[in-house]
């Protein structure tokens, strides 16, 4: 194949992320004790509360934190205390303590892509957040740019393409995120490449085309050497 762009996301796609987002949510569960409600339900009303305030205040692990206040406030049976809003939030800000665990089988196949092909990440969040964790992921290297949005939607992705000139032809999306990573792209008129994983965040669900002439599956990153 010629030489193409090849524009990744991040999070879930080269690293892990979710799965720490999720284990400071069971804390939160913990920690509210709520005497009627399942974590699911305290899921369903904090997934609410994510939708409205991610279109304010975007995501990261510092939003994270103050959803979960909102929802504590929501929630709490008992009276509230400045300590309670101080020990939920260090359950979200504890998410950026945590080591970068970049994905089985990433370095390698950025390290063969990135001698052929144009890489770029393409990520949403906390810029300085999202920053960090590439500089600490050790992969910037196989990068020739990145891109921080506040929202990775059809607009941004064309956008994307225009600023830096991509051939939408010869332009694939890799990813995780139906929502955020294969139907945008989709729509913006470039190819996608989704790579499932078992912990990706339920709000970035949607249904992916079963057969789209710009799609293709993989089930794991390394079988991308078998399409460039």
């Amino acid at each position: 194949m010629d030489s193409q762009h090849l524009v990744f996301d991040a999070d879930d796609t080269l690293w892990e992320n979710n799965i720490y987002f999720e284990e400071a949510f069971d804390q939160f569960c913990s920690y509210l004790a709520h005497s009627s409600l399942k974590p699911s339900e305290i899921r369903a009303i904090l997934d609410e509360i994510e939708i409205i305030n991610s279109k304010i205040h975007g995501y990261g692990s510092r939003n994270f934190g103050r959803n979960l206040v909102a929802c504590f406030h929501r929630l709490a049976e008992r009276d509230i205390s400045e300590t309670d809003f101080a020990t939920i939030e260090r359950f979200a800000h504890a998410i950026l303590e945590r080591p970068i665990e970049v994905l089985d089988g990433v370095s390698e196949i950025l390290a063969e892509l990135s001698a052929r092909h144009d890489l770029t990440i393409f990520t949403k969040g906390d810029p300085d957040e999202q920053r960090m964790k590439i500089d600490r992921s050790g992969l910037a290297r196989y990068f020739r740019h990145t891109a921080i949005v506040k929202e990775k939607n059809e607009l941004a992705y064309r956008e994307l393409a225009r600023e830096q000139q991509f051939d939408p032809e010869r332009t694939w999306m890799i990813g995780n995120s139906p929502k955020s990573d294969i139907n945008p792209a989709l729509s913006a008129g470039l190819n996608a490449v989704y790579v499932p994983h078992p912990r990706t965040w339920s709000l970035e669900h949607e249904e992916v085309p079963e057969a789209h002439p710009k799609l293709i599956r993989v089930t794991q990153i390394r079988e991308l050497r078998r399409y460039f």
